[in-house]
């Protein structure tokens, strides 16, 4: 059963979150359970995580708010209370069985591996987990192919794999295990917060301070439920925080470098929105329409060829440090800009130098 709830992290959840929001015709029972006749009444999110291996009431929260939890093949709130002989179901918009890891014969940049991990270089564009909509042609199936013979990996066991995520359309570094020592080492480093992870973000406006830093819990937006917001107050979210230092000001955008102290879902983009700077050609966040400079019809043509340059958010995971889980050694590794953003920033390096529109 912990296939469903191990190792859930936010992308997951956001899986859940969207796949009602489409127009599924059908939904899938995952897992059932039936409250015998002597049952009390209790809270359906505590009736489950008593009943399901790797569950956590805030997961379960967060899949009664998708409506993926029934009781009586009704959806539920998570403050649903379950009675004697109540049947209790989690559904999805897939069946089971599209949960298992298929190999996929997709290219992928290793850049460092040995027998516990390795580093991938994730270009722009590749999903890393399969998930609504896109079950297949994932770093996880490609993983699942360029470890398709080494008998100790499995694909489909949630203790070994990804560590950690970046965005579908955010470039760079990701370490993955080859053993579950080496998971559950390296998580622990993400949870205690001792990785070292640099990103370079190319951002809507002129950045004022030379460097700052931003805090403020990370949280699904309740208008919008495919984005994430910024709740400066109250318990609502995560704690998040981010450290940023301009690299370069290059007329009406600015080069940033972001070094993140947490790892929420979207966070470098919800928190450079937050403090008013977007990330260029972000189009979740409004970075895709033109937010600095001048009404010229000639600016907005270079502002266009500049999207088409780089057609997703300009955010690179440059950098990332570790402990090996195993020889103790420190390690770091870097990435360089892919070739979309270098010209990307190029482009406005010359723009700004010239100043010609």
């Amino acid at each position: 059963m912990d296939e469903f709830f191990d190792e859930m992290d936010d992308e997951q959840v956001d899986d859940l979150l969207e796949q009602n929001e489409e127009d599924a015709p059908r939904l899938y029972e995952h897992f059932r359970f039936v409250a015998d006749r002597g049952q009390s009444l209790l809270r359906v999110d505590k009736f489950l995580v008593d009943r399901m291996m790797g569950a956590t009431r805030n997961r379960i929260q967060l899949a009664a708010d998708a409506g993926c939890i029934m009781a009586n093949g009704k959806p539920v709130k998570s403050n649903y209370r379950v009675k004697p002989e109540d049947v209790v179901t989690i559904m999805m918009s897939r069946p089971r069985r599209d949960l298992a890891i298929i190999p996929e014969n997709i290219p992928i940049k290793i850049i460092y591996e040995d027998d516990d991990l390795l580093v991938v270089d994730k270009p722009a564009g590749l999903v890393v987990h399969p998930g609504h909509g896109n079950y297949t042609g994932t770093l996880v199936n490609a993983l699942a192919w360029y470890l398709k013979d080494d008998p100790t990996y499995d694909p489909n066991d949630p203790a070994l794999g990804l560590v950690h995520r970046i965005d579908k359309d955010t470039s760079g570094l990701l370490v993955v295990a080859k053993k579950p020592e080496a998971k559950a080492h390296l998580s622990m480093q993400f949870f205690n917060k001792t990785t070292k992870r640099e990103y370079r973000a190319l951002v809507w406006g002129i950045v004022k301070d030379d460097e700052g830093r931003i805090e403020g819990n990370i949280g699904r937006d309740p208008r919008d439920r495919m984005q994430m917001t910024v709740f400066p107050e109250g318990d609502q979210g995560k704690t998040a925080v981010t450290h940023y230092s301009v690299l370069e000001r290059l007329g009406y955008v600015t080069l940033v470098k972001c070094r993140l102290e947490t790892g929420r879902t979207h966070q470098i983009r919800v928190h450079m929105k937050y403090i008013g700077h977007t990330l260029f050609n972000d189009e979740r966040y409004g970075g895709n329409e033109i937010l600095k400079g001048t009404t010229f019809t000639r600016y907005k043509q270079f502002v266009q060829n500049c999207f088409a340059i780089c057609p997703r958010q300009a955010l690179h995971a440059k950098t990332l440090g570790f402990v090996h889980p195993t020889t103790g050694e420190e390690m770091f590794f870097d990435s360089e800009i892919p070739a979309d953003m270098t010209q990307l920033i190029e482009k406005w390096r010359v723009y700004a130098n010239t100043k010609e529109i």
